[in-house]
């Protein structure tokens, strides 16, 4: 890993620490972010992680409408892509 990477990683990592807007997230063992960073997820697919694993914390059923709405983004574009 290269020097700036290292930093980069520690900078988020640091940053993780902090949740603005509540505490749904501090409860998990890695947050959706952290999840997507590490798996290269698009935002489409950040977002759909998200609003799945909030829904029953924070935003209820809205959340899970949210998470659908980026779902058929993603199936559309794939869509294209075929």
């Amino acid at each position: 890993m290269s020097e700036s990477s290292r930093i980069t990683e520690d900078l988020i990592t640091s940053a993780m620490q902090t949740q603005v807007g509540g505490d749904h997230y501090k409860s998990l063992k890695i947050q959706p972010l952290e999840y997507a960073l590490a798996n290269d997820l698009g935002i489409c697919e950040h977002a759909v992680i998200k609003y799945v694993t909030r829904w029953k914390h924070k935003g209820g059923v809205d959340d899970l409408r949210k998470a659908k709405h980026y779902i058929d983004i993603i199936i559309e574009g794939a869509m294209y892509e075929d």
